[in-house]
């Protein structure tokens, strides 16, 4: 594995950097009193219109994704460098840069899966950033950490599928440009576990279908929203469907494998932001005679933000290494590792600048907070730990099973790969 970055990959680095530095950051006061002033928190604010037009216009648009008008996109593990770059400002960057969830997965699978039709009226003003999308997987009713329990049905009548269910926590959906929907259900509840769903592009303005409420975040309605939707007889005509009936789960895991990745490394970038505010409020503020960055306690937070934010920088690389060279599916362990392991250390270290920052961590004077909120929901968007795990576990144990012995020659690593 060589993660020494590509020469174009380091010219985005420093473009990227300029713009954060230029416009994104400066931009992030100007952002919150629009919103303040507006006294909608599904309001879309002029400012991200304006960087959205300045990324375009220096060539920081769709980073994730190759642009059928300029030929292959960057890889992954060029990309991952710099969503890093964007988490520091997750609320503004990334969708100023049109690389915003749920945006990126249902662009790629639009394109993979979608027809020329969907590309066309969905995926062009997509990727141009005309308007936004959402996912509408989970549901209230059944463990959705299981994609096999959807409950919400897709019936085909005659040139048309009607959809009945409900979904909740849709990223996106109460967003100002918000135009449609990807909807996963069950077209075949007899057919076998994964071969049960089917997935519909379904525009969010088609009869019965009714955004319920808005859903906050640790309290934070946060101004793409997370909606609870009612399918009630909601009509779409059949080459709605994305590929083909049975198709929804396949589409479903293909879709989850780099979004995982991106929102781990925007984890990262986040942490490292906490890490800098961190240091600036140990090294000036004073207690009992001497700066709080001489306690010895700051000084293993620091040292261990440090240790722990490098690690899994280097998981997460490799796994983007992987993803380039062997595949998402051969990467899977990999991405389910990552999707553990960088939330819980953004946690960590976010946590730690909390502390230092005193009461000053816990109000909206400092991002810490809502970074906070944002990083504990990752702990469940895309699947929770626990089943992450599982399947981590499931393929260790997979290695031994029949074997009747205990490992002890160190073979881990190549038994792993077999």
């Amino acid at each position: 594995m060589d993660f020494e970055l590509t020469d174009r990959c380091k010219d985005f680095q420093e473009r990227l950097h300029a713009f954060m530095d230029e416009r994104v950051y400066p931009a992030e006061a100007v952002y919150e009193e629009q919103m303040r002033a507006s006294g909608h928190p599904n309001f879309h604010p002029p400012v991200l219109e304006e960087l959205k037009a300045e990324a375009s216009s220096r060539g920081l648009w769709n980073l994730f994704h190759p642009n059928p008008d300029e030929g292959p996109g960057l890889l992954n593990a060029e990309y991952a460098p710099l969503a890093e770059i964007s988490g520091r400002s997750p609320h503004l960057a990334p969708e100023a840069m049109n690389c915003n969830a749920p945006d990126t997965g249902n662009m790629e699978v639009l394109s993979q899966f979608g027809s020329e039709e969907h590309k066309q009226r969905w995926l062009r003003p997509l990727l141009d950033g005309e308007i936004r999308s959402a996912f509408a997987m989970t549901e209230p009713d059944v463990g959705s950490s299981d994609a096999t329990n959807i409950a919400t049905r897709i019936e085909r009548d005659g040139d048309e599928y009607v959809i009945n269910g409900r979904k909740w926590w849709i990223s996106n959906a109460p967003h100002a440009n918000c135009r449609v929907l990807i909807v996963l259900g069950k077209t075949n509840p007899d057919a076998p576990r994964h071969r049960q769903q089917s997935m519909l592009v379904v525009p969010l303005d088609t009869p019965g279908v009714e955004i319920v409420r808005t859903l906050p975040v640790f309290g934070y309605q946060d101004r793409e929203g997370h909606a609870e939707i009612v399918l009630h007889d909601v009509r779409v005509p059949t080459h709605a469907l994305l590929a083909g009936e049975g198709d929804g789960f396949l589409i479903g895991q293909a879709r989850l494998g780099p979004g995982r990745i991106h929102h781990c490394m925007r984890l990262i970038g986040m942490a490292e932001r906490a890490l800098d505010l961190l240091c600036q409020r140990a090294l000036s503020r004073t207690t009992f005679g001497r700066p709080v960055a001489e306690n010895a306690n700051v000084m293993d937070w620091i040292a261990e933000s440090r240790i722990e934010l490098e690690m899994i920088r280097l998981l997460v690389m490799k796994t983007a290494w992987l993803m380039d060279t062997v595949g998402n599916r051969h990467a899977r362990i990999e991405i389910a590792a990552i999707k553990v392991a960088a939330p819980a250390t953004a946690l960590r270290v976010i946590d730690r600048a909390i502390q230092v920052h005193g009461g000053g961590g816990v109000g909206d004077d400092q991002p810490l907070a809502n970074f906070w909120a944002h990083a504990r929901t990752l702990r469940l968007a895309d699947g929770p730990d626990e089943v992450h795990k599982r399947t981590i576990a499931q393929r260790e144990l997979r290695r031994w099973e029949g074997r009747g012995e205990t490992p002890t020659d160190g073979r881990s690593a190549e038994l792993a790969r077999s």
